[in-house]
């Protein structure tokens, strides 16, 4: 995998409503199933297109990215009370362990998706914790996002997944997509 960053200078496109043709908010929702008081972090937020869908569903959210600027870019068009903004890694999350009741991803896994980052999120998710993905599938056209040699299939995000320790309940293939819904 390329485990490449999304570009900070096209941070705009990310807010672009069509991005829900792919995963809307109420399946994302329906994935992660959150606790109105849980505490839950978006795994690469952006600038924070999901977050806001999300926030108001839970105690506390932690939009975590590894770029600062695309917290900038939050920033400026406004970032919920009940937000927190982390700058990190998903291999190295400053969590405690067990700290988090649920994490997401949306359209980030292939820049992530490895063995350290699942370890760790197995670490920080306490346990029965839900863990939702969306992402692009290696088995899609790759018009849009990133080239399909960069994705993952279906069936390897599931095989990681189970090899965390994670119990995969949902995985779904659709034409460019994938969603899996698991727990700790």
């Amino acid at each position: 995998m390329g485990f490449h960053t999304y570009p900070v200078e096209r941070a705009d496109g990310l807010d672009d409503p069509t991005r829900y043709a792919y995963l809307s908010a109420e399946e994302l929702l329906f994935a992660l199933d959150p606790a109105p008081d849980a505490t839950v972090a978006d795994l690469g937020s952006g600038t924070g297109f999901y977050t806001d869908d999300v926030a108001s569903h839970v105690g506390t959210l932690h939009a975590v990215d590894v770029q600062s600027g695309m917290h900038d870019r939050y920033r400026e068009r406004g970032v919920p009370d009940d937000v927190r903004l982390v700058t990190a890694e998903v291999a190295d999350l400053p969590f405690d362990a067990g700290g988090l009741d649920g994490a997401f991803s949306t359209m980030t896994y292939h820049e992530f998706g490895s063995e350290r980052s699942l370890d760790e999120l197995a670490r920080v998710l306490r346990p029965g914790g839900r863990l939702a993905i969306a992402d692009w599938t290696a088995n899609g056209t790759g018009e849009r996002g990133p080239p399909t040699d960069e994705r993952f299939t279906l069936a390897a995000a599931t095989d990681a997944l189970s090899g965390a320790g994670f119990d995969v309940k949902r995985a779904d293939e659709r034409r460019e997509t994938f969603v899996l819904a698991a727990r700790r």
